[in-house]
């Protein structure tokens, strides 16, 4: 399982249209092949960050889904309303269950 963090920091008037966005998108996201979980969290004190916790079934899904035509369409519209550089990594659980 890779899980994949992305903080973004929005021009504070543009968080609206952030927020539409990923409410128009946020369903096909999860419905793509591989992704296992997909949730928005706000900073609890700067309302400008974002990030998305995303969890995929491996860099195969992730990466299908980062060349589709929704991530290009649902990015081009997000990155114009950045006001610092997005900050992303992937993970993977170490906790044994």
């Amino acid at each position: 399982m890779l899980i994949r963090i992305v903080r973004m920091t929005f021009i504070p008037e543009k968080v609206n249209e952030f927020l539409v966005i990923f409410e128009q998108s946020k369903h096909q996201i999860r419905a793509m092949k591989g992704c296992h979980h997909l949730e928005l969290w706000q900073d609890y004190t700067l309302p400008n960050v974002f990030v998305t916790h995303s969890h995929w079934e491996d860099d195969d899904a992730l990466n299908h889904y980062r060349n589709s035509e929704l991530f290009r369409s649902t990015w081009n519209k997000t990155k114009v309303l950045f006001a610092d550089k997005p900050v992303a990594f992937s993970s993977k659980s170490s906790e044994i269950v």
